[in-house]
């Protein structure tokens, strides 16, 4: 892992690093040492590590909970570099979709196709972050929605030491038979107006999940529209199963 930049504000310090070829963002507290736990964010389509809301809910984690938080970005996104597979999929599938075909079944493929490589890439970043004396073996969470939800599901279902996560904004057609393998507490946004997933595909997903503490938290408005109310929540929840 090489830290290429670090900045301090408000007790909280931001990392940038490459482990390999994979770009990501690390905050912890200002001078912090010695282990606490530790949310991994897995940030949506089109967006970036550094995106606002990721940034946001990282630092209010370090700020108030005294956590860490690690993010990166994922295959065609942010400083990753361009992959002309994943590009020339994207491209045939948005044709698809003008030619009459529906979104989710090709979402769903090609989540499950980028899942192949974020699995392992995040399971590394995983491991090097808590090897870092400031940060180390302490609980696991993880954090993500949209394309963080559909590459993420299969991400927690793969990683023991994942505790609990926040999930949503994906379907069943993406994930549920991997959802099945979940069994830690989840905590599951859905919008009730979203234009990208519909809702029976959502709410299939959260009956898919085999936890035995799950939560669905269903609200009003489009896909990008999760009330700022879900942060503090997601505070809550992460607190009371890690921390």
């Amino acid at each position: 892992m090489r830290f290429t930049s670090e900045t301090s504000s408000d007790g909280v310090s931001e990392q940038i690093f490459t482990l390999g070829e994979i770009p990501g963002a690390l905050w912890t507290p200002e001078g912090a040492a010695g282990t606490r736990p530790l949310v991994l964010m897995g940030h949506g389509g089109g967006q970036h590590k550094k995106a606002p809301g990721i940034v946001a809910r990282a630092r209010r984690l370090v700020a108030e909970c005294d956590f860490a938080v690690a993010t990166v970005d994922v295959p065609g996104h942010g400083d990753q570099p361009k992959d002309e597979e994943y590009d020339r999929i994207a491209t045939e599938n948005q044709a698809r979709v003008a030619a009459g075909e529906e979104l989710a079944p090709l979402i769903a493929g090609f989540q499950a196709l980028v899942a192949r490589r974020t699995v392992p890439e995040w399971r590394a970043v995983l491991d090097a972050v808590q090897g870092l004396a400031y940060v180390g073996a302490g609980p696991v969470g993880y954090w993500g929605v949209s394309l963080g939800c559909g590459l993420g599901v299969p991400f927690v279902a793969a990683e023991p030491r994942v505790r609990a996560a926040v999930l949503g904004l994906g379907g069943a057609q993406a994930s549920a038979e991997t959802a099945a393998r979940i069994t830690v507490p989840v905590e599951f946004l859905l919008q009730w107006d979203d234009e990208r997933v519909p809702r029976a595909e959502g709410l299939a997903l959260f009956d898919a999940l085999a936890s035995d503490e799950k939560t669905l938290h269903a609200n009003p408005g489009k896909h990008g529209e999760i009330p700022a109310c879900e942060l503090d929540s997601m505070l809550r929840f992460f607190t009371r199963h890690l921390g």
